[in-house]
């Protein structure tokens, strides 16, 4: 979710669009001290100081199959031990080594940290684990991990944890901060929220195999932010169950994300500081993780490409991006989130993608099942602002002409006004396969699903008008998740939001995508 001028977020303030006034709000967000519970909080609020200065929490990710598992962690100083003990015996466990490097100490208050990279091989299905890992050759704390069904497997989606992003909301009489370190109050607030959901989705889902975020894992673009990496890599859920993290726009400026995800089979297209596109294969699916941050799109067809040919009989594949080129979202869906929608729509009909996992409208969309109109249509791409520690969110850029267009432009400018109704009909280049029904059997099209924020560190409305393409959406301001079944023949997603009581309640109908061969 980017940032833009709060005047035109808050709902006090119109926005003109296209000739139509819309609204757009920030105000809602999940205040983990009402929500929280008042034992839960202050345990969380009094262990604070402490874990926000703690960056050495370890991250799990899937690895480049099944029968692999990926770790990171940092450990303090020049040097470090990158060494992970594993095994189905807690008392006898096997040591794996990776490789270590250094972390730019100028995101970690000058401090020298490494970080470690370590994948575990040979895991079989449904058995149940043991690790812990060497932090300058110190043994951590042993933790358990159990792997899933290899043939039927479930996914937890979420969108936009964005820890850090309720800054300027009042929590206890006062406005939650984006200070540094521990007086990030904000970040104090969505890492609490972030961990809940994780322990309610669980709670409901025990039997996850892995789970995948659609991107802006923290807030500060551009800047250190090791407080927010260490709310949300601190979940209790976190030390069980690997996630598939995406660049967000918010991650995608500085190297801290590449440090912390050790993430498999990456390219090495579309690179931003962060990192680039990866894959990997989980049972029946072959999973795309693109970084739109690059707008290069003939670079993430090269890694589409190669991961293709590396599992060509995957029975599914899902491509995650963090911009949504298909939602819903008043701050995004008509302006900025489209913006790779000409060029990725025919990448992803040449490849066959069957699904499409996407962010940063923190809002919910599910798609009809669409695929490209076969026209030639232009390519824009995004450019950094004049400090370098943000995108230019106010204009788009045609690739070939040069032309900047205004994505919110002035009242009365009218050619800006025409230049974008221009981009916007351009962007129309899509066809609808189908408009209704719960499920689908041998589609043509891809579905796009667009995941809410599952902390709840921020929401923005939906477009006054649902758009053609969009199927079902859902705005009600609560943190929400999708949990994705996948076999051989069905792709089911259903999605869920939490009560500020901590109840579960469907927001969407369950989704099927069915396959006869």
């Amino acid at each position: 979710m980017k940032k833009k001028n709060m005047a035109m977020c808050l709902v006090a303030g119109a926005l003109v669009l296209g000739g139509q006034q819309i609204w757009a709000a920030t105000e809602h967000y999940n205040d983990s001290a009402v929500t929280g519970g008042s034992e839960e909080w202050q345990a969380w609020v009094q262990q604070w100081e402490e874990l926000a200065n703690d960056y050495t929490q370890v991250s799990l990710t899937p690895g480049a199959a099944e029968t692999q598992l990926n770790f990171a962690w940092y450990s303090e100083g020049d040097t470090a031990t990158p060494v992970v003990h594993f095994g189905t015996d807690a008392n006898a466990l096997t040591a794996y080594s990776g490789a270590y490097n250094g972390v730019d100490s100028s995101l970690t208050g000058g401090k020298a940290y490494c970080y470690n990279y370590v994948t575990v091989t040979g895991l079989e299905e449904n058995t149940t684990y043991y690790y812990s890992v060497e932090k300058n050759g110190v043994k951590s704390l042993v933790e358990q991990y159990r792997s899933g069904d290899f043939d039927s497997v479930k996914i937890l989606y979420v969108g936009d944890p964005q820890v850090g992003a309720s800054k300027g909301q009042p929590q206890a009489g006062e406005k939650l901060s984006s200070d540094s370190g521990a007086a990030n109050t904000a970040a104090r607030n969505d890492g609490f929220a972030w961990d809940r959901t994780l322990d309610i989705a669980i709670e409901q889902n025990p039997d996850l195999n892995f789970a995948i975020s659609a991107g802006d894992q923290v807030n500060k673009t551009g800047k250190a932010k090791e407080e927010e990496y260490a709310a949300y890599l601190s979940a209790s859920a976190l030390k069980t169950l690997p996630v598939a993290t995406t660049i967000g726009n918010h991650d995608s400026l500085n190297p801290d994300y590449s440090y912390h995800f050790n993430n498999p089979n990456p390219t090495g297209k579309g690179m931003t500081e962060a990192g680039g596109d990866y894959y990997y294969s989980y049972g029946p699916g072959l999973f795309i993780v693109l970084n739109t941050n690059n707008y290069n799109v003939a670079e993430h067809e090269q890694s589409i490409k190669q991961a293709v040919e590396n599992f060509p009989d995957a029975k599914w594949r899902v491509v995650t991006i963090h911009q949504d080129i298909y939602g819903s979202g008043l701050d995004h869906s008509d302006t900025d989130g489209m913006i790779l929608r000409t060029q990725l729509t025919p990448v992803f009909d040449r490849y066959d993608i069957d699904v499409v996992l996407q962010g940063h409208d923190h809002t919910y969309s599910r798609s009809k099942l669409l695929y490209g109109d076969g026209q030639t249509h232009g390519s824009y791409e995004f450019k950094l602002d004049e400090t370098g520690n943000d995108y230019d969110w106010d204009h788009a850029y045609n690739t070939a002409t040069g032309q900047s267009i205004a994505l919110y432009p002035e009242d009365g400018d009218s050619a800006a006004a025409e230049a974008l109704q221009g981009f916007q009909e351009d962007n129309h280049c899509y066809v609808i396969e189908t408009a209704g029904g719960n499920s689908v059997t041998d589609p043509k099209g891809t579905l796009y699903l667009t995941a809410n924020s599952a902390s709840g560190s921020k929401y923005y409305e939906l477009t006054v008008n649902q758009q053609d393409y969009i199927a079902e959406r859902s705005q009600n301001w609560l943190p929400s998740y999708s949990v994705i079944q996948m076999t051989d023949h069905d792709f089911q997603v259903t999605t869920y939001q939490i009560t500020e009581q901590g109840t579960v309640e469907t927001i969407d109908d369950t989704f099927t995508i069915h396959k006869t061969n």
